[in-house]
């Protein structure tokens, strides 16, 4: 399987996405947080450290779940468009 390299704007959502989970983990464990959420401690990390941008839905739900997290939260948390995004969408809507 051949997987595509990540968009500029898939790596940020990453980058927030492991910014949130840290924040929301705070002083708790990440052995003990990923064991609860059913992932393993080097999954927690990668996505910690946005070396994985896109993970499965079914784990960022399990970990939003040990976190007390909902998953309106993270998307709203993870959604915001960065510069190149708004830049984008205005340069096609002057088209």
């Amino acid at each position: 399987m051949v997987r595509l390299p990540l968009t500029p704007a898939e790596v940020e959502r990453g980058q927030r996405l492991g910014s949130l989970l840290r924040r929301a983990r705070g002083e708790r464990s990440m052995l003990v947080t990923a064991l609860m959420a059913g992932v393993s401690p080097e999954t927690l990390r990668k996505i910690e450290s946005g070396r994985v941008a896109t993970p499965a839905f079914s784990t960022i739900a399990a970990i939003a779940d040990v976190l007390g997290l909902s998953l309106d939260t993270v998307w709203s948390e993870i959604k915001q468009p960065d510069a190149a995004e708004l830049t984008g969408a205005g340069e096609r809507l002057a088209s």
